[in-house]
């Protein structure tokens, strides 16, 4: 087993278009060819578009992007961005008048980070389509990592910016890969079984780790809205109908449940694709982290977090936050 870029895949494509003042965006995922889907939804919380056609009992057998977007349930209206895009292209659902561009979509809950009055639309969810590209993508604060943030147990003011990330391995002819906007509540944890980024202690110095101040509360934290978005798509080379897919989706979420995603303020589903496109497709709104969990060695995600944090120069507060594309300071 090698690491390989997520690009490597094969099959689609990835591009971003962001808000730096306001801090939100989107990222979207073109497919090459109409690409079959699966999807497994998780917590209490999801905002999304055409999530149902995933279904197996569903008639549509592909569809043909993928968009995650920041704005919460407001962002929802961007997908309408991608399908403009493609229905100019003449690309989509054959129904016999026309072609019906099949697009499903993932929110995160972004609204406290920068503007709450502005969220992802459809002319920057157009201009991500034209933005996308065969070519590594971008990674930190951009397209829908821009509004990201972790370690928010305690409220934003001990929380840390992140952001998206691809991480792809391949094992013989089989790739597998993941693009992850990380918008969790807890902790990126690293080798070492101890967070590497997240909640700050009381006075901003150094880390503190959320799940040793859940266990310390007695009566667990409300009102944790703004905690957990994390969205991700899996792609792979492998051929799968929706119904196997459907079973990937689920099976990816073991990764999630290991970081405690599933609340019921939270958001999350998951959706493969195969074949050209992302064979593994994970649209999720909730928790989570590129690595696997609480103290599981988690190597190349990880080591990009940290270059994000210091990018970020390191622990910041993020309310009232203005990103910047050079510096990411806050």
């Amino acid at each position: 087993m090698r690491e390989i870029g997520i690009m490597e895949v094969g099959g689609f494509q990835v591009g971003h278009a962001q808000d730096l003042e306001a801090a939100t965006g989107c990222t979207v995922i073109l497919c090459d060819r109409m690409s079959s889907a699966g999807l497994d939804v998780r917590g209490g919380g999801p905002a999304s578009r055409e999530s149902q056609i995933l279904a197996p009992v569903a008639a549509a057998q592909g569809i043909n992007a993928v968009l995650l977007s920041g704005g919460s349930a407001f962002g929802l209206d961007a997908a309408g961005g991608v399908q403009r895009y493609l229905e100019e292209r003449d690309i989509g659902f054959d129904v016999g008048v026309t072609k019906v561009p099949l697009v499903s979509q993932s929110c995160l809950f972004d609204l406290g980070v920068g503007s709450k009055e502005v969220r992802p639309t459809a002319e920057m969810a157009y201009q991500a389509c034209e933005n996308a590209g065969r070519s590594a993508p971008a990674e930190g604060n951009v397209g829908a990592g821009t509004g990201c943030s972790i370690g928010k147990y305690r409220g934003m003011g001990r929380a840390m910016k992140s952001g998206f990330g691809t991480y792809a391995l391949q094992t013989g002819p089989l790739k597998v890969g993941a693009l992850v906007a990380v918008n969790a509540l807890g902790d990126v944890y690293g080798p070492d079984g101890r967070p590497a980024a997240g909640l700050l202690n009381e006075k901003r110095t150094s880390l503190s780790c959320t799940l040793e101040e859940m266990f310390a509360d007695i009566a667990p934290a409300e009102n944790l809205f703004a905690g957990n978005t994390t969205l991700g798509v899996v792609v792979t080379n492998g051929m799968f109908d929706k119904t196997p897919l459907t079973k990937l989706a689920g099976m990816a979420h073991n990764g999630y449940a290991r970081a405690g995603p599933h609340h019921r303020r939270r958001g999350q589903h998951l959706c493969p694709l195969p074949g050209g496109c992302p064979g593994g497709h994970q649209c999720g709104g909730g928790h989570g982290r590129p690595d696997h969990g609480a103290g599981h060695p988690a190597g190349g995600p990880v080591r990009r977090f940290r270059l994000w944090a210091d990018r970020l120069g390191g622990p910041a507060s993020l309310t009232g936050c203005a990103l910047r594309p050079t510096s990411y300071r806050f």
